[in-house]
């Protein structure tokens, strides 16, 4: 197949990535800790902890769980915020020769059920301020042994004081009893006497489960693979390696890298970028527990030169539109790469005008380990595309007869390469619908690609709004409301209309409280065409958003009336 996005390629990027170095995420660990070991790795609140410990605690860990009986192929859930304890559980399941399934830990009830009896876990270590939603549903689950942990865990005696405020003051543990768990530290301080055995792993040897969002059906597992892994880190760091090296060679020279690592750990998209590819560089990566509390994390990133932000759109505007972000360190700023939701041009040109550093988009999905396509590290304008496929990456564009279409023309996007999953968890049906007979995996997202390659996501199939046949993109619409001073935050749905089928409707979150209805039609009816333009406005002060910040057009769907809101004449 021609690959005619190799020509945008920077210089110094080859077609292909080598995936010899590692032959499975523990290898690559484990080869950075003998690499790094003075080295901090990750720090949270304050405290840090070096790649020497984050070593020794891990094989501690692994050891501790070889002693319950958990062998190769044994589902371990981890279930944590971004804490100090969440990277060595992460290490230690994988040296252990099990496999993770990361759970959300804001799941409800019902939501964690599901997860740990769908992917049959028979341990799970859970922080615990989440320990009483794990206590209502561990009776239907196959869960033999539970690991609590706490917010101090690792922080020493300042622990103590970590644990009371969490406790007593904040209110933040609600009451919970599960009978027979082992605490973090014990399992710690038990394994440390324990035998720990290295497992052999192959490439092709299961790594995690990863679940999907769960935001359009039942959640599954997708099935990553120890490769899947080792491919993405490796085609990641390919691609952000002339950023680097320009950085350099401008007379700054970066040494250790500090990655921020606001993105949850348990989401496919931090789990590369800012966990694995962290280790593998040998980087340290600042834990934030609460992203949503902006202010406390631009006073846990004070004191630190940021070289590496991945993020997603909301939080790059958030921070933003905070009066303290100007107090961050970002003068070795290596790169900012938003993912999970498109990249808006106004947080972008904001960002480089505040930054100096391009925020680069790119594009993935849980079912690829994450990255697919990204814009050009050196890149200083917005292109609003995804990029270019990474290295070692083939993408076609086919039509709902699986024929390619041709260049400039909306297919759903397909993807080959081996960051592709193995498939979903105990789904054959399910696997066989989104894989191709030529392996490559149905996205769901439609898209166009230009003469060079680059590619820009039209939409999803199911947020597509159908205006009296002619077919709108709800993100096309968002990104002319992004780009009004009055507005903080948007997001377009369809609404039944009994004279086109279906109308545009927007949800707005104000920037400027003077901001009307009337302001955003005249808007609308400047930038674009009749059919595209709201029909109806609803202001509120937040929009629904999953828990890496992308908004959930369905939930605003699901709520949604004909006859609600405001309505353009």
């Amino acid at each position: 197949m021609t690959q005619p996005w190799l020509a945008s390629y920077p210089a110094g990027v080859s077609a292909d990535v080598d995936l010899k170095p590692y032959r499975s995420v523990t290898e690559l660990l484990e080869a950075s800790f003998r690499r790094h070991g003075a080295r901090p790795a990750f720090a949270c609140m304050g405290k840090s902890i070096s790649y020497a410990q984050l070593d020794a605690l891990s094989r501690d860990f692994a050891a501790w769980l070889q002693s319950k009986g958990l062998h190769k192929g044994a589902r371990v859930a981890i279930m944590m915020p971004n804490v100090l304890p969440y990277p060595v559980a992460l290490a230690a399941v994988l040296r252990a020769g099990c496999v993770v399934v990361n759970v959300n830990p804001l799941y409800t009830p019902r939501e964690l059920e599901h997860q740990l009896e769908d992917s049959g876990a028979e341990a799970i270590v859970v922080l615990e301020n989440f320990a009483a939603t794990l206590e209502a549903v561990i009776g239907n689950t196959s869960i033999k042994h539970v690991i609590v942990a706490s917010p101090g865990d690792l922080f020493g005696v300042k622990g103590l004081v970590a644990n009371f405020v969490a406790r007593r003051v904040k209110k933040m543990v609600p009451a919970w009893r599960l009978s027979g768990h082992t605490s973090f530290a014990d399992a710690l301080a038990q394994g440390a006497r324990a035998p720990f055995t290295p497992v052999p792993q192959s490439p092709d040897d299961l790594a995690f489960l990863q679940y999907t969002g769960g935001t359009t059906g039942v959640s599954k597992g997708a099935m990553l693979l120890h490769r899947n892994l080792v491919a993405n880190v490796l085609q990641t760091r390919a691609w952000l390696e002339p950023a680097r090296r320009q950085r350099a060679d401008n007379g700054r020279p970066v040494g250790q890298l500090t990655t921020v690592v606001a993105l949850p750990l348990y989401h496919v998209f931090a789990l590369t970028t800012c966990a694995l590819l962290t280790i593998e560089t040998g980087a340290q990566g600042v834990l934030i527990p609460d992203p949503r509390d902006i202010g406390g994390m631009i006073r846990a990133l004070r004191g630190y030169r940021i070289t590496m932000f991945p993020a997603v759109n909301t939080l790059y505007n958030a921070l933003l539109d905070h009066p303290e972000f100007a107090r961050l360190d970002c003068s070795q700023l290596v790169a900012a790469v938003g993912g999970g939701m498109a990249v808006q041009e106004s947080v972008a040109r904001r960002w480089f005008e505040r930054t100096g550093t391009p925020l680069i988009e790119g594009y993935g999905l849980t079912e690829t380990t994450a990255c697919v396509t990204c814009n050009s590290p050196l890149a200083t304008r917005y292109s609003a595309t995804i990029g270019v496929p990474l290295p070692s990456t083939e993408i076609v564009l086919r039509d709902d007869a699986g024929n390619d279409v041709e260049c400039g023309q909306p297919g759903e996007l397909c993807v080959r390469g081996p960051q592709v999953m193995a498939g979903y968890w105990q789904r054959p049906d399910e696997t066989a619908q989104v894989m191709s007979a030529d392996g490559f995996f149905r996205s769901g997202d439609i898209a166009v690609m230009d003469t060079l390659g680059q590619f820009k996501i039209v939409d999803r199939k199911k947020d597509m709004i159908l205006v009296s046949g002619f077919n709108v993109y709800p993100n096309e619409i968002e990104d002319v409301l992004a780009q009004h001073p009055g507005v903080f935050e948007a997001a377009a749905v369809g609404v039944p209309d009994r004279h086109s089928g279906e109308a545009v409707k927007v949800v707005v979150v104000r920037r400027d409280p003077a901001l009307t209805e009337a302001d955003l039609f005249a808007w609308c009816k400047e930038r674009l065409t009749g059919y595209k333009r709201p029909k109806r406005v609803e202001f509120r002060r937040e929009l629904p958003k999953s828990n890496i910040g992308k908004i959930l057009r369905r939930e605003l769907r699901d709520v949604t009336a004909d006859g609600e809101g405001a309505a353009a004449s």
